[in-house]
């Protein structure tokens, strides 16, 4: 029976997983909100010359019973979650696969999902494999005299390196996205923050577990791109930077390979430290059996050291910044394309010594924010948006180009992915500006204010790209 696709996504990501079904020659179905009829994921499948109805309306990208309705409905026998929403969501994938009318789930066996996403455990396992991880505890800490002595050893050793303003992170373990977060910089008012976080935690999360941690300040931010399958075989597509962020940590500049020599002089060597976060991500990949896609998230310091963050279960917003760096018989490969083929259990085809890296690549998130103003969103209507074409870029996005579209105030006001490509960083650099001189955006608020858009601030940080 050929394989029907539910897209369970929105925008841009949901346009490229559904040009890579058609690539694969898959059906696929569409689902939208009221919220997102403008948008040309939606548009392009309400034809209504077609036979086939491939878009349907849900209340909501965030209610499993819609989304397995349509799929039932619809006789879809695979579902890809994109990035966001249900992408990382063991339970989901779990319901997915093992209900009365299973799906397959385009993305990592449930059991890796639930393990990796919980990064005490993801730390926990990276330590043992003698994978560097950021210096602290690997496990919530309960006793007070015990997590004392732990603060007073890490900040001796930030001392013995000389590191400046040495301090320890004192975080809720049952937290998450930045709650219950205290620094230290002195022993003596260790015991009291430390209690105020118990207490915090125990209020919150109904667990008084604690975890403490070095805090690293100045590091670069960099991702290592795994391709895996059910069969065993695991390769990468090389390193890309991402530090270049919002203040609420979205990424807003994204340049492959993770170093450059053109751009900084480090203090390392930096193709050693590249194949060293390679070789430990496959390491980790290795060790609980990793079937798909997935990014594994470093921290680099100054002097070259690198500490695992985080595994990233999904493909993620800046994949195609590897692709286009990356050569299988002579072509950028299309990752998603990859994901879906392989998530629908294809063998790989090839190996790591196919794939041939070259050049350079950056990708630009375009936004209507205002990033002097705390990137502040800007909703209101877009009538006129216009992008060069040329044989080195490509755009991704799901804001039409030949009629107004009204920004959903529901969602960030993300407008396109934009990625250029050069022999060099240097040419990708001179490339990305001139992309963003011939881009045209033109729009107004209810009010009648002009639109703010990030265009500007992805110019003026170019030269940012790769740097401490």
């Amino acid at each position: 029976m050929k394989e029907r696709v539910l897209i369970a996504n929105r925008g841009e990501i949901a346009l490229r997983i559904m040009n890579a079904c058609k690539d694969l020659g898959l059906d696929y179905v569409v689902i939208y909100t009221a919220a997102d009829e403008g948008s040309e994921h939606v548009r392009r499948n309400l034809d209504s010359r077609s036979n086939t109805r491939r878009a349907w309306r849900v209340s909501s990208y965030t209610d499993p019973n819609d989304l397995l309705a349509v799929a039932d409905h619809t006789g879809c026998t695979a579902i890809h979650p994109g990035y966001g929403f249900f992408s990382e969501d063991y339970r989901f994938a779990r319901r997915a696969t093992i209900r009365n009318r299973p799906l397959t789930f385009i993305g990592p066996k449930w059991e890796v999902i639930k393990d990796l996403g919980d990064k005490i455990n993801t730390k926990r396992v990276a330590n043992r494999l003698g994978i560097p991880t950021i210096p602290g505890t690997d496990g919530p800490i309960y006793n007070e005299m015990e997590a004392e002595d732990i603060a007073q050893h890490l900040l001796h050793e930030q001392n013995e390196q000389g590191i400046k303003h040495a301090s320890v992170l004192v975080k809720a373990a049952a937290g998450g996205g930045g709650m219950g977060i205290e620094e230290v910089y002195e022993i003596e008012h260790f015991r009291r923050v430390y209690r105020q976080i118990q207490n915090y935690a125990k209020r919150q999360f109904g667990d008084p577990g604690v975890l403490i941690e070095q805090r690293i300040r100045d590091f670069n931010h960099l991702e290592v791109q795994l391709v895996c399958s059910r069969h065993g075989e695991r390769v990468h597509f090389g390193t890309r930077n991402c530090t270049i962020q919002s203040t609420g940590r979205q990424k807003r500049l994204e340049a492959a390979p993770g170093f450059d020599n053109s751009c900084f002089p480090y203090e390392f060597h930096a193709k050693d430290t590249l194949d060293k976060v390679v070789d430990y991500s496959l390491k980790l990949a290795a060790h609980v059996r990793y079937d798909n896609v997935g990014t594994w998230e470093w921290i680099v310091t100054r002097d070259g050291r690198p500490y695992l963050l985080e595994v990233n279960t999904r493909i993620q917003v800046e994949n195609d910044v590897s692709a286009r760096i990356s050569y299988l018989n002579g072509k950028h490969p299309n990752l998603i394309r990859e994901q879906i083929r392989l998530g629908l259990g294809d063998r790989m085809g090839f190996a790591q010594s196919d794939i041939e890296f070259r050049g350079a690549s950056i990708e630009l998130r375009i936004v209507a924010e205002d990033p002097y103003r705390g990137f502040a969103p800007w909703i209101g209507t877009i009538s006129r948006f216009s992008h060069p074409e040329h044989d080195w870029s490509v755009v991704y996005t799901h804001v039409p180009c030949d009629r107004p579209y009204v920004i959903p105030s529901e969602y960030d006001p993300n407008l396109a992915l934009a990625l250029v490509w050069g022999d060099s960083m240097a040419e990708a650099k001179e490339r990305a500006r001139k992309f963003l001189s011939e881009t045209v955006i033109e729009g107004t608020t209810a009010s009648g204010a002009p639109i703010n858009t990030n265009l500007q601030y992805l110019a003026e940080n170019m030269d940012r790209l790769l740097t401490f």
